[in-house]
C-alpha cells in the first residue's frame, strides 16, 4: 500500500492555519490624557486640580517615568494619576484598572512607583516644628484658645490593613478587634502635618509610640540649655503629662483647671480636623488591603500629598471623622509636668 506523501509546503500551510486560529491580535488601548478633563472631574478622581497634577508631575517625574517608550509605556502623568486615583478612592486594583483602561499588574507597579517617589520627599514637606517661623506657629495656636508656647498637637490614628502573615499577626489587632497600623501625627494650626510616625502595629499604645520616637528624645533635651525645641506639645489623656507635653486634668476643679481643659480640647481639635481631612481626601486610608510595610509607605505618601494640597490651597474635602479607639485613659502625670501645667493654668486661665 502506498503512503501518501505530504509535501513540506502543505505542512507549512497547516501550521499557518493553526497559528492564526490560536493567536490574538495585539490591541493598543486608548489611554486618554487625564489632564484633558475639567478641574471638577480631576479633583473628584485625583484630589488635585490640573495645576496641582502638573506640579506633582514636575516634582516626581524623574522618579516615576518609564525608562522606555516601547509597548505604549505609560507617561509620567498617567502613572501619577493612577496612583492618585488609588489614594483618592481606595478601591480594588481591578477597579482602578478598569477606570484607567490598563491591566491590573501595570496599575500595581504604577501605584508602587508613586508612593515610593513621594516617600523621598518626606523631609521636605513634613518637618517639625513646621515650615513657618516658630513664633508664627506659636501665635497661631495661642490665637485659638489662649494656650501659650504650643508647637504642635499630637494624636494617633488606626489605619485598617489586611491580616499580615507571620508570627506577629496578633500585634496588629487593635482594641477595636481589627488589623491595623497605629500612626502618630503632629500638626500645626493650619492643619499641615509636621511629624509622622508610621511603623507601629495597631496594638501598640499611643504613649509608647511617642516615648520611643526621635522627637521625644529631642524634646527631653529641652530641659537643658542645649535642648532642641523651646515649646510644648498638646495631647489627650492617652499620653503622659510631661514638662513639654500637656494633657488635660483628670478631675479638673472649677476655675483655672476647667478653663485649661476646655482650651486644650479646643486647640487639640486641630489634629482631629487634620486627620479627618486626610482620611476624607484619601479614602484608601479607611482600609488598605496590603501588608504592614506597604501600608506604612502609603500612609506616609498620603501625608506628603495632604501637605502639598494644603500648602497649595487645593479644595478641602469633607472631613471624615475617625472612629474612637476605645483606649482607656492613662492619666500618667509626671510631677514636673504637672507643675508646668499648674503654672500655665494659673497664669493664663486664673
Amino acid at each position: 500500500m502506498n503512503v501518501l506523501f505530504v509535501k513540506e509546503v502543505l505542512i507549512d500551510e497547516v501550521a499557518n492555519i493553526v497559528s492564526r486560529a490560536f493567536s490574538r491580535e495585539r490591541i493598543f488601548r486608548d489611554r486618554q490624557d487625564p489632564l484633558a478633563h475639567p478641574d471638577d472631574y480631576l479633583y473628584d478622581q485625583y484630589r488635585f486640580s490640573r495645576e496641582g497634577i502638573i506640579y506633582l508631575q514636575q516634582l516626581l517625574g524623574r522618579h516615576i517615568a518609564n525608562q522606555t517608550e516601547r509597548s505604549a509605556a505609560l507617561t509620567g502623568v498617567q502613572t501619577l494619576c493612577i496612583g492618585l486615583r488609588f489614594f483618592a478612592t481606595g478601591t480594588f486594583l481591578y477597579a482602578v484598572s478598569d477606570a484607567e483602561n490598563i491591566c491590573k499588574s501595570t496599575v500595581c507597579r504604577a501605584i508602587r512607583r508613586v508612593y515610593l517617589a513621594l516617600k523621598r520627599y518626606v523631609s521636605v514637606f513634613i518637618r517639625f516644628p513646621g515650615h513657618a517661623e516658630v513664633d508664627i506657629i506659636k501665635e497661631g495656636f495661642y490665637a485659638m484658645a489662649g494656650i501659650p508656647n504650643v508647637l504642635g498637637v499630637v494624636d494617633c490614628t488606626q489605619i485598617p490593613i489586611k491580616a499580615p502573615p507571620g508570627p506577629h499577626e496578633g500585634d496588629y489587632i487593635n482594641t477595636r478587634a481589627f488589623y491595623s497600623i497605629n500612626v502618630q501625627m503632629i500638626c500645626d494650626s493650619t492643619c499641615v502635618i509636621t511629624n509622622i510616625e508610621a511603623k507601629w502595629p495597631g496594638a501598640v499604645l499611643d504613649d509608647r509610640i511617642f516615648n520611643e520616637s526621635s522627637l521625644c528624645a529631642k524634646f527631653e533635651q529641652v530641659c537643658s540649655p542645649t535642648g532642641h525645641y523651646d515649646g510644648i506639645l498638646l495631647g489627650d489623656t492617652d499620653y503622659t503629662c510631661r514638662t513639654f507635653f500637656m494633657t488635660p486634668y483628670p478631675d479638673p476643679s472649677p476655675g483655672p483647671q476647667a478653663h485649661f481643659n476646655a482650651s486644650l480640647a479646643k486647640t487639640r481639635s486641630k489634629i482631629v480636623t487634620t486627620l479627618g481631612q486626610l482620611r476624607g481626601r484619601f479614602q484608601c486610608l479607611n482600609g488598605l488591603r496590603v501588608v504592614p510595610d506597604r501600608a506604612c509607605d502609603i500612609t506616609v505618601a498620603c501625608a506628603v500629598l495632604h501637605n502639598i494640597a494644603t500648602i497649595r490651597k487645593e479644595s478641602t474635602p469633607p472631613v471624615c471623622q475617625p472612629p474612637d479607639d476605645d483606649i482607656e485613659s492613662l492619666y500618667l502625670d509626671e510631677p514636673d509636668g504637672q507643675a508646668v501645667r499648674d503654672r500655665i493654668a494659673a497664669q493664663y486661665f486664673g
